[in-house]
């Protein structure tokens, strides 16, 4: 585990943007081509922009997988995360040799069994993900199912997460926040090689300490993070508040 604390949002996405890249350049020169998750919401916004950036990735050697979507949601709204994506990502970049989004309009098993046919044919290299303020991970609330071997699952929504996307602008009520999403699992997010957790904001702070310094719990379901051989941490001074001292020298 490693952690790096930046000034502000806009200096944790360059630095996590840059680092992301790096990553998919050598796997591509390794491998000749390297599988991507991306993430979305608000914790995004500057580790895409910056990703999108920066120069020499053949991202036509690049296969991109999509973390959650909710289930019901036209593509149409502004809170839909295959909007986002394609807004904030795949519009900006060469086309990449293959995307695959989730789709929540469709049957959620059936969309799942697809997802999870293709997934597991593509062993990924790179995830960029983002802590929730109930410390989920994706769309994995607690108490997160820390055994399904499944790559996608169908996941209830609760209280803090519909209030998290209220509140940052997604919907005009939390009532209008759907109750399900389909999401990739824990143990598929933790098969990548390498991961990078880009956590900017106060309000992420409580959620920062008791996934970094807390107990391995799916309580805290990012806490799952702390036992991954290759998870950097993109932190701003503002979300790393309440991580003690001696954590923070120790790491």
């Amino acid at each position: 585990m490693e952690i790096i604390i930046t000034k502000d949002p806009a200096e944790l996405g360059n630095t996590a943007g840059k680092a992301a890249a790096e990553l998919i350049r050598n796997t591509i020169e390794k491998n000749g081509s390297a599988n991507i998750i991306l993430a979305t919401g608000a914790s995004q916004f500057e580790t895409l922009k910056q990703l999108v950036l920066e120069k020499d990735i053949d991202w036509g050697k690049v296969v991109m997988f999509h973390l959650d979507e909710y289930i019901g949601l036209p593509e149409s709204s502004n809170a839909s995360f295959r909007k986002y994506l394609k807004e904030r990502f795949l519009d900006k970049v060469q086309p990449l040799k293959a995307s695959y989004l989730v789709n929540g309009e469709a049957d959620p098993v059936i969309e799942c069994n697809r997802l999870n046919s293709i997934i597991e044919l593509n062993p990924i290299d790179v995830a960029l993900v983002g802590i929730g303020e109930n410390g989920h991970l994706a769309f994995n609330d607690p108490p997160a199912d820390f055994d399904t071997l499944e790559p996608y699952i169908i996941v209830d929504l609760e209280e803090q997460c519909r209030k998290q996307q209220y509140n940052e602008g997604w919907f005009k009520s939390v009532s209008d926040v759907p109750a399900k999403a389909i999401s990739m699992s824990v143990s598929q997010i933790c098969k990548s090689k390498y991961i990078i957790c880009s956590v900017p904001d106060r309000r992420k702070a409580s959620a920062v300490k008791d996934s970094l310094e807390g107990a391995v719990s799916n309580l805290v379901p990012a806490s799952i993070l702390q036992l991954h051989p290759n998870c950097t941490y993109y932190l701003d001074q503002n979300s790393a508040a309440l991580l003690s001292a001696d954590f923070i020298h120790k790491n």
